[in-house]
């Protein structure tokens, strides 16, 4: 069963040749066979699960059905869910239990999705390897001793391996995009604001947002199509109708014009990489696309641009982890000074230390317009830049990663070689644009990812594209080793 998609099991649970039941003792099965190599699950809601298959199965029966009913899901450890201990990774929620549910867990739940449990992550979606999260490392299943990708990884994984059918998973810099590139997998961040961000904890407020992990764009479309829509807890939530993302999909191709940014063909793109790029550009135009170079400008400032805009905003989301009203608290204190600095000092990893003194730093007196306002101001100029080119170009195109998967430990050491690993994901962040990445090969035995960046709300478009693309080749369709 688990060598289905989302929209094979729909069918299969839609036509009653499987229960919600089956298939989710199934894929629990599966959690227990091989999650303990790889890491990817924090909490396994193993009864809750059983409980929700059982209420779809019944929804079946009485024709009550949706495309998500009775289908088994994971959900990244990040979005509150209603009586389930949510973490962010990080001891300082370890013993946090949510009194509700994020919206996206919420409207997942309301069209009948099961949910197996909570994913691992970096610690508050801080890293671009699984390595900072306080409950250990994830393992990239066609490598165990490569990273999955951050900070959605566990999430990558789990799908990647087969061990959940989808997984939901947020994107501050590339964190959906990225880890499903180097797993070999499907991976969407939408439009910032077409995913309520209600109930997921803040890392940085103007950049994160929502998206899906699984097989395929088909999959992604289904799993987007429930979350996607306004929210009045949201005041970010954009009001624009959600189209009906499968029809647009499976429309008619049409001819589009693909751009594919000459500044992202540099000398830190694996050779390997590149060429499986330039394979998939030639599929699409033999789907009949129009390819041309495009620059932009200011692109290459995205990295410096998002590690002051985003430390900074984390600096003050994490500021309400003080211990006094949740999570984790320091005790045998002496004053309220000492409590804070120790409660602080206690719950959080060296990474989430380091980012918010950056953002505390860009954000003092005397420093707030020489960093914070400079960083604002280029970030306007990299949003003007996929403007012009989204002028001349339907969709851009080009590699997610520089590399392919890299060795657990290798550039936890150094932070700027980290941070170079978000390289080309970082822009749509700034730009607030809907990106998607889709394998298109491999390097040295391990996956390759190809981003597409669409405009603004166009979702759609981006998941033709990819439809259209896996319509004609199999990439999707490789499991790793021992997981088929």
């Amino acid at each position: 069963m688990h060598d289905k998609t989302l929209a094979q099991l729909s069918d299969d649970l839609a036509a009653r040749r499987v229960s919600s039941v089956e298939l989710t003792e199934h894929y629990l099965q599966r959690i227990d066979q091989h999650d303990k190599e790889l890491n990817s699950f924090i909490t396994i809601t193993r009864e809750s699960a059983l409980e929700q298959a059982a209420a779809a199965d019944k929804r079946i029966k009485a024709g009550e059905t949706s495309p998500l009913t009775g289908i088994p899901i994971a959900h990244k450890d990040i979005f509150c869910t209603d009586n389930v201990k949510t973490t962010c990774g990080s001891k300082m929620l370890d013993n946090f239990v949510s009194p509700y549910d994020a919206t996206v867990v919420a409207r997942l739940a309301e069209a009948g999705a099961v949910m197996l449990g909570k994913t691992n992550m970096d610690e508050f979606a801080m890293g671009s390897s699984n390595e900072t999260s306080y409950y250990g490392v994830v393992r990239n299943p066609w490598d165990k001793e490569k990273v999955p990708g951050g900070s959605s990884g566990g999430s990558a994984a789990a799908v990647a391996a087969r061990i959940a059918c989808a997984a939901t998973g947020t994107d501050t810099g590339g964190s959906i995009r990225q880890p499903a590139a180097l797993s070999g997998i499907t991976g969407f961040k939408p439009t910032y604001g077409r995913v309520s961000r209600y109930g997921m904890i803040a890392f940085a407020s103007s950049l994160d947002q929502a998206g899906t992990l699984t097989q395929t764009a088909e999959d992604g479309a289904i799993l987007l199509q429930a979350m996607a829509g306004d929210d009045e807890r949201d005041s970010t939530a954009l009001p624009d109708p959600v189209p009906d993302y499968g029809a647009a999909m499976r429309s008619p191709w049409e001819k589009i014009s693909i751009g594919v940014p000459e500044n992202f063909f540099d000398d830190g793109l694996d050779d390997a990489s590149a060429v499986a790029i330039r394979e998939g550009l030639a599929i699409f135009e033999k789907l009949g696309a129009t390819i041309k170079d495009v620059r932009l400008e200011h692109i290459h400032l995205s990295v410096p641009v998002y590690y002051v805009v985003a430390p900074a905003e984390a600096s003050s989301n994490l500021a309400r982890f003080d211990g006094v009203r949740f999570g984790h608290r320091a005790e045998d204190v002496d004053d309220l000074t000492e409590f804070y600095m120790r409660t602080r000092g206690e719950g959080f990893g060296s990474e989430v230390k380091r980012r918010i003194l950056t953002g505390t730093y860009v954000l003092s007196a005397g420093y707030f317009d020489a960093y914070y306002l400079q960083a604002q101001k280029v970030r306007q100029l990299i949003s003007d830049d996929f403007e012009r080119a989204f002028s001349d170009v339907d969709v851009l195109v080009g590699p997610t990663t520089p590399t392919p998967a890299f060795g657990i430990g290798q550039k936890m050491d150094d932070p700027i070689q980290m941070y170079l690993n978000d390289i080309y994901t970082i822009g749509a962040n700034l730009a607030g644009l809907p990106g998607v990445s889709i394998p298109c090969g491999f390097s040295g035995g391990l996956p390759v990812g190809m981003q597409l960046v669409g405009k603004q709300l166009n979702e759609a478009e981006l998941f033709k594209a990819a439809y259209y693309f896996q319509q004609e080749t199999d990439w999707h369709e490789q499991v790793p080793a021992g997981y088929e």
